[in-house]
């Protein structure tokens, strides 16, 4: 009997016991605590493909080393311009990020010696391209930071039975008309060639 008592008593004391080791947690091992000091996943770069086409209402960060006065989060405008100290109004949609670096840096040697400047695409507005014909699921496909006419097809589902994947045509409208780049998947996923990355507005046809 004493022992079945003694056996009740523990069994009482067990839970009061563990609530109070989960009120005085063990203090986190150093390991733990540098990892949690780690930046957050969403503060990356939206955008870092060098062949990134900079469209109206993209987010930048653009930085020049020891000038901080100069350096900017900023919008591409509606109208494709930037506004930057000293400089005053840039082009910005259509350049990719080095491009628009570069220009930032000439305009900015009037003033600063040797500016050594970085853009970073914070965000990407979100437009679309559109990919038609003999995919699994044609239809629009929203655009927010690099994508290249592989990657636009297999968010689409992939090809169906009888596509030609060797004449696939991409369309890309300018101020003086329609350019149609041509494009083979089976070369692509080879790894021949340069990568081909889509711009807000693009039509992949795939016959």
């Amino acid at each position: 009997m004493k022992r079945l008592l003694a056996l009740a008593a523990l069994l009482l004391i067990a839970p009061v016991l563990a609530a109070g080791q989960q009120r005085h947690p063990e203090p986190a091992a150093p390991a733990q605590a540098s990892a949690s000091r780690a930046p957050a996943v969403n503060a990356r770069p939206a955008a870092t493909a060098s062949d990134y086409r900079l469209g109206a209402g993209d987010k930048l960060r653009i930085e020049v080393y020891k000038e901080p006065q100069l350096s900017q989060s900023l919008q591409v405008r509606p109208d494709g311009k930037i506004t930057m100290p000293l400089i005053g109004d840039l082009p910005a949609v259509e350049l990719t990020p080095i491009e628009l670096r570069d220009r930032i840096a000439d305009a900015l040697r009037e003033y600063v010696t040797n500016p050594v400047v970085t853009v970073i695409v914070v965000e990407a507005l979100a437009s679309n391209i559109y990919v038609m014909g003999e995919v699994a699921k044609p239809g629009p496909i929203p655009l927010q930071g690099p994508m290249t006419a592989l990657q636009a097809i297999a968010v689409a589902g992939g090809f169906k039975d009888f596509a030609n994947t060797k004449d696939i045509r991409i369309l890309r409208r300018h101020r003086t008309g329609v350019e149609t780049i041509k494009f083979n998947y089976r070369e692509a996923i080879r790894g021949n060639g340069t990568p081909i990355y889509l711009r807000a507005g693009d039509t992949v046809i795939v016959p």
